[in-house]
């Protein structure tokens, strides 16, 4: 394979090659002749009022150009292929079939083939590593006896149970008084002033009721308490959809995933359904969950406010945790938001069997 330096060089050299054939011909040609001033001939003779030596330069040029040509053709193949490669390997479709074989077999170039070798001692190593960090995963770090998921989960409870019996039983006690108060204030002749600050009271409270409502959904537990996968996200939307009014639509396969994946998948879909009702303010919420070959493919859209994604301070809402929880099992996170325009998020977890090898 010719790199972009190389090509002025193999250009170089075929002009040299063809200019040197061309003369030596001629050369050939006027010693069969018994021409001795041959080099003259070669700028005095004219063709269309140029010398013969200028027709030579130009067809050497154009030999070499060809040449150029003809190489980038039979070398665009490879670049296509390895730029796919690589791709596929950043984007953690590991299991992919062109991952799976050598494709370079019909290029004879030892750069090309070691370059391929290469890219499946990559691609070997970022199955084993995504195999060990699911292993680990799947093994909960003890803290004083205690499981480290056990003590957040246990922590969530206790937070859920306060704000619940507090916080939320004095909103809902307020927006009763508001209500009361509304009907009274429409009975009497109370100046336009206070019933307007009366109202904004009232939509502080139930913007205040709806983001306790998003924090107690993110305060569940953090397990799926023996259901299945797609059993836990239907029954986060079909509650977010009791409770919020916001249009959902969702696609979630039943698919059969190791129950460490499935609990960090539930995890991130609950917080990713807590952060649009927190900040996106969106109106619609779209959820999709689908198994392709050996990835599984969790994918939220909605239609809020999206954040700026060159600021790193801004979007960073429980995004960070999110990648962590993507990045212990060995997968890929990708983020597209657009200010106005919503926010869109997608998951790709590579599913090794236990059984699988590498070899």
């Amino acid at each position: 394979m010719i790199s972009k330096m190389g090509r002025p060089l193999v250009f170089f050299y075929t002009f040299l090659l063809t200019f040197m054939v061309l003369i030596l011909t001629l050369y050939s040609y006027f010693y069969a002749k018994n021409q001795k001033k041959w080099m003259l001939e070669l700028i005095h003779t004219r063709m269309f009022k140029l010398p013969i030596i200028i027709y030579i330069i130009i067809i050497a040029l154009a030999v070499s150009g060809i040449v150029i040509v003809i190489l980038y053709i039979s070398n665009r193949k490879a670049y296509s292929k390895i730029e796919e490669r690589m791709q596929l390997l950043a984007s953690g479709n590991y299991e992919h079939q062109m991952l799976s074989d050598s494709l370079m077999m019909d290029v004879d170039d030892v750069f090309v083939t070691e370059l391929d070798k290469d890219i499946l001692v990559i691609r070997n190593k970022l199955i084993s590593m995504s195999k060990e960090l699911q292993d680990l995963n799947s093994h909960p770090q003890l803290v004083e006896g205690e499981s480290k998921e056990e003590l957040i989960k246990e922590e969530r409870h206790r937070i859920a149970r306060e704000l619940h019996d507090s916080v939320s039983q004095q909103l809902f006690a307020a927006t009763m008084m508001l209500s009361a108060l509304n009907e009274g204030i429409s009975e009497l002749d109370v100046p336009e002033v206070v019933e307007k600050q009366v109202q904004m009271i009232a939509g502080i409270i139930n913007t205040s009721q709806s983001e306790m409502r998003a924090l107690l959904l993110h305060l569940r537990p953090i397990n799926l308490e023996a259901k299945s996968l797609k059993q836990g996200i239907e029954m986060l939307l079909n509650e977010l959809q009791t409770k919020i009014n916001i249009e959902l639509l969702w696609n979630v396969e039943d698919v059969k995933l190791p129950s460490s994946i499935e609990d960090n998948l539930f995890r991130i879909v609950q917080e990713l359904l807590s952060n649009t009702l927190r900040h996106a303010k969106a109106k619609s919420l779209e959820v999709y969950l689908k198994k392709i070959d050996k990835t599984v493919l969790l994918r939220v859209v909605d239609d809020g406010q999206g954040f700026d994604m060159t600021n790193s301070k801004v979007g960073s809402y429980g995004l960070n945790n999110i990648k962590e929880r993507v990045t212990g099992m060995g997968g890929t996170c990708r983020i597209v938001s657009f200010i106005g325009q919503g926010t869109s998020i997608e998951i790709k977890v590579p599913v090794l069997e236990e059984s699988e090898t590498v070899d």
